[in-house]
């Protein structure tokens, strides 16, 4: 199911990290007086009642020039209007209506997405009301106070943040197309990619970090199947500083990994994988989606007969919490080894979509407590009852055991590996999760 992105936008300092992790219910951003430390975790899930949305926090690095804060600002609720579903932009009760806001008011209103107007800092309702009133001025209708310190008045306010979520965002499902995005950090080629499996010049291509405009659909036909690419390449700007480029090109990456069935990671071979490659192959991974790495531009490499394992190894070193994961190298440029792509493409998507029958699963599980025993505490031993899976994209199993406290990581690790030594799950992570059975 595609969650709907809601993002939030604001000045610096009216508290939009401590709203989102009042809202994500832990400390994920680090909120500190000094502008630029949110720079993490600016993504989380959120459920209220019945719904769940991704949340963006937008942060971004504040320069303190007037001018220049300005336009860090437009940029900002610029990467919101692109990514996010509904918008809530966040204004300051005690430092009241200023011309930064309005400016971006503006921007908001023109976009034509919706957005919630919220007044932060309203500890006091008797004391603060009235100011909020003001706020009606920036004509984006009614603004509701908040306090994301003493996280007052979240209720009226994600209820209109749902009521603002567009159905048609829950609509992808009835598409049955597998929608595949092609993420990685700015300039490893992931345009360059999707023209070549095109084999026409779509998207735009220049050696400019962050020259895509638009996030972009496109469909690519081969032989009777169809493929929706998500592209994520796009950044508006050229940004002036590199945390700013990489903040939005996660933010991006949120935005289309949540749309997806199956994520390409595409690492610039000349550069060799990356913290930065790790953090966006996490967001994939926590995600649930099935991966593929593709190293590309292998055409510019001086290769001997080592290299593509030194590469190999490197790559699985950094990225070892997605062992899974299938690796490809690639030429954008040379079309080298993109059939490859298309094949492993199809065995991560049936893998991703995979159902395994009960009886098999405990044929399973039997032989593997068999071949190790489970492990046990204080004399109590670990039982396990019954095997099934639950869902798909990715797979998740649930165990019953006879006490959860005993399970250990490594165990659940070990029966992932027999899973996966029985019927491969290629490409695609598993989720195994334990529930308690009290015995008969």
């Amino acid at each position: 199911m595609s969650k709907p992105i809601v993002a939030i936008v604001g000045r610096p300092n009216v508290g939009k990290s401590t709203l989102f992790n009042a809202l994500a219910g832990e400390k994920i951003s680090i909120v500190k007086d000094t502008p630029g430390v949110t720079r993490d975790r600016i993504y989380a899930d959120i459920s209220w009642l019945d719904y769940q949305f991704t949340m963006i926090d937008t942060g971004g690095i504040e320069p303190d020039t007037g001018d220049m804060m300005l336009s860090h600002m437009r940029d900002q609720a610029e990467i919101a209007i692109e990514t996010a579903d509904v918008i809530i932009f966040l204004t300051d009760v005690r430092q009241g209506l200023v011309d930064a806001d309005y400016q971006v008011a503006d921007m908001l209103r023109r976009s034509q997405k919706p957005v919630v107007l919220a007044v932060n800092k309203v500890d006091n309702y008797e004391k603060f009301i009235m100011d909020t009133y003001e706020f009606y001025n920036l004509g984006l209708g009614t603004p509701f106070p908040v306090s994301a310190n003493s996280k007052l008045g979240f209720g009226d306010l994600l209820d209109e943040v749902i009521a603002n979520c567009n159905p048609e965002t829950l609509k992808e499902e009835e598409d049955e197309r597998p929608r595949v995005a092609i993420i990685g950090k700015p300039n490893a080629g992931k345009s360059s990619m999707i023209n070549k499996m095109l084999g026409e010049d779509r998207l735009i291509v220049s050696d400019v970090a962050g020259t895509t405009r638009d996030a972009i659909d496109t469909v690519i036909r081969r032989g009777d199947k169809e493929y929706v690419f998500i592209d994520t390449a796009g950044l508006r700007r050229k940004s002036r500083i590199k945390e700013d480029l990489e903040r939005y090109s996660v933010i991006r990456t949120v935005a289309a990994v949540e749309r997806c069935d199956v994520a390409i990671l595409v690492i610039d071979a000349e550069e060799g994988i990356t913290e930065q490659d790790a953090k966006i192959a996490g967001i994939a991974h926590e995600r649930g989606k099935g991966m593929i790495i593709a190293v590309n531009k292998w055409d510019l490499v001086e290769k001997n007969d080592k290299t593509i394992y030194k590469y190999t190894n490197k790559i699985r070193e950094v990225l070892s919490f997605m062992s899974y994961a299938e690796l490809v190298f690639v030429s954008a440029k040379t079309g080298q080894r993109f059939q490859k792509i298309f094949d492993l493409l199809d065995v991560v998507i049936e893998n991703h979509a995979l159902r395994v029958q009960t009886g098999v699963l405990n044929e399973i599980l039997a032989e593997a407590v068999a071949m190790k025993q489970p492990p046990s505490d204080k004399g109590k031993r670990l039982k396990l009852y019954y095997m099934t899976q639950v869902s798909v994209k990715p797979p998740t199993f649930v165990v019953f055991v006879n006490d959860k406290k005993l399970t250990h990581f490594s165990y659940t690790r070990y029966l992932e590996n027999q899973i996966r030594n029985t019927f491969g799950f290629r490409g695609t992570p598993i989720r195994i999760y334990t529930r308690e059975r009290k015995e008969r």
